[in-house]
């Protein structure tokens, strides 16, 4: 199972716990879920249907998404 803990404006929760399950599903929740074991860290920021992604592991990207939205995220991801 990843887990991504995310802090930041724009999601339902300043600070959130997104998990995802082998089988493709996801789950939010409120908050901080452990145990953690960090991987890597990334900065999000999502301006209109831009997606600009800098990763510790994959670097810098740009991803173009169907709806506008307008978000700010420092995130975690890890296990």
């Amino acid at each position: 199972m990843k887990k991504y803990i995310e802090i930041g404006f724009g999601n339902r929760w300043f600070i959130r716990t997104e998990l995802e399950n082998d089988d493709g599903t996801e789950t939010e929740i409120k908050g901080i879920v452990r145990p953690f074991h960090f991987r890597s860290v990334y900065l999000r920021i999502w301006v209109g249907k831009r997606v600009f992604i800098w990763d510790s592991k994959d670097g810098m990207k740009i991803v173009l998404k169907n709806r506008r939205a307008l978000k700010f995220i420092i995130g975690f991801y890890g296990t």
